[in-house]
């Protein structure tokens, strides 16, 4: 398939999961590096990179991290860095597809298939890779560029998602 029908969506790499953050996961430097180094490598091959970031809703009350018009809700700034041109994706929901211009965004670059990376990996990543919306799509999880709360707790997601989604290596997947 060629590159230009293939899409990298990043999915979440937002400050309030890093150090200093309201929920700070596991292994988050080394999945930063990964997801930079993707970005760049979708980049030479002239591959569309989505950034997908998340926005409580507000009309729900406070939530814990990712308010609107805080420093956690931003994009992670060396993604942003990368990935300057990328149209950015806002959600509410763990589904990148609910309620958003996700499904608009593909369909206008004519994407085919999604490479998925981001955070958390039992959560957004899944629900995402597994939504109805997907299912038009060849969808792949790019398991060294997802991490959530813990080490176990990835492991289990990435091993649950393995029934219905490949799970590739970036350095796969990018080949």
């Amino acid at each position: 398939m060629p590159h230009t029908q293939r899409a990298l969506i990043v999915i979440d790499l937002q400050n309030d999961y890093f150090a200093n953050g309201k929920y700070p996961l596991w292994n988050t430097e080394a999945v930063l590096d990964n997801c930079v180094a993707a970005i760049e490598r979708a980049h030479a091959l002239g591959m569309p990179v989505i950034l997908v970031q998340h926005v409580a809703d507000s009309s729900k009350g406070i939530a814990p991290f990712f308010n609107a018009g805080s420093a956690g809700v931003a994009i992670h700034p060396r993604i942003l860095a990368a990935a300057q041109q990328a149209p950015v994706v806002v959600k509410r929901a763990a589904d990148s597809f609910h309620e958003t211009s996700l499904q608009a965004t593909l369909t206008e670059l004519g994407i085919r298939q999604l490479l998925l990376c981001g955070m958390m990996t039992q959560n957004c990543v899944t629900h995402t890779a597994l939504s109805r919306a997907a299912d038009k799509y060849e969808v792949a999880v790019l398991a060294d560029c997802c991490t959530t709360v813990d080490q176990m707790l990835h492991a289990i997601a990435l091993n649950a998602l393995s029934i219905r989604v490949p799970l590739l290596t970036a350095a796969e997947a990018l080949a």
